[in-house]
């Protein structure tokens, strides 16, 4: 496996790491029960905008790019079970760590519930849930020539987090957080399987992705060594069966980038639908 290409992280479109690799994530589709509300979630914890979307639906992005497509559940379908497989959480990807302590500061000024944080080594991260049920991951990296690598597994952890130390990183005032940057991304999706194995193995072979960390109940998978593009584990869900496609909660991720050829669908061995969308 190649080194980092650190030139890639300052692309003429300034696009973080992870959306510089091969193979990233695109958008993410979700279903739920009350569109309305659970678009409003969005828009209200990150500020994203409003995108044209069918009736009924809601689409939401920013800097005029679609991130997140929330569609209406069918009526009487069942509710997520975080028991089965499904969407762990989305991750949204702040362009800088300025970025992230703004919206700590947005986030403490309006009194956003938040689940988590932790200090990841490779990133900085706060967790939350949405209405409906869905998880969030709201982080931003450390530049790429930082993390540490054994061979082609890279470092991580889950350590107490210096939320000072990230506001402080803004040194001195700064514009009061009222929209999401124009370059947030979705930098990672992380999956509920039933065998964390078998979903490496899945999207090695179908995908192309490469492992770059491993425990028995959970892997993290990537495109050109970031830490990680699509996670996975059974932590709840372990021997679930195929999802429920009418059940709420997720609907679908995309993958985009110079790495994948052609348009397609596929699914993984528990039913999520992955859709593949060359770059443009």
């Amino acid at each position: 496996m190649s080194s980092p290409d650190t030139d890639a992280t300052r692309p003429e479109a300034g696009l973080p790491f992870a959306l510089t690799r091969p193979i990233h994530i695109a958008e993410v589709g979700l279903k739920a029960h009350d569109v309305d509300k659970v678009a409003d979630y969005y828009r209200a914890i990150l500020g994203l905008e409003t995108l044209p979307a069918a009736s009924g639906s809601a689409v939401l992005g920013a800097g005029g790019v679609p991130l997140l497509r929330i569609e209406p559940s069918p009526r009487g379908a069942p509710t997520d079970d975080t028991r089965q497989a499904g969407l762990f959480h989305t991750a949204f990807l702040m362009p800088t760590r300025a970025d992230l302590a703004r919206w700590i500061l947005h986030a403490s000024e309006k009194r956003l519930p938040v689940d988590g944080m932790a200090d990841h080594l490779v990133s900085e991260a706060f967790y939350l849930t949405d209405p409906e049920g869905n998880g969030i991951e709201i982080y931003s990296d450390r530049p790429a020539e930082e993390w540490a690598w054994d061979g082609d597994t890279v470092r991580m952890a889950t350590d107490p987090l210096d939320v000072n130390a990230i506001v402080a990183s803004l040194d001195g005032p700064s514009e009061p957080w009222r929209t999401a940057p124009d370059l947030l991304r979705i930098g990672h999706v992380h999956l509920r399987v039933g065998d964390a194995k078998v979903a490496a193995d899945w999207w090695k072979s179908e995908i192309g992705l490469e492992e770059v960390t491993a425990m028995p109940s959970a892997s993290f998978l990537s495109s050109g060594r970031y830490h990680h593009h699509i996670g996975a584990n059974n932590w709840q869900s372990r021997g679930a069966g195929p999802r429920d496609p009418k059940r709420s909660g997720l609907a679908y991720v995309t993958l985009t980038g110079s790495g994948i050829r052609s348009e397609r669908e596929l699914a993984d061995p528990w039913g999520t639908r992955v859709r593949l969308t060359p770059a443009a």
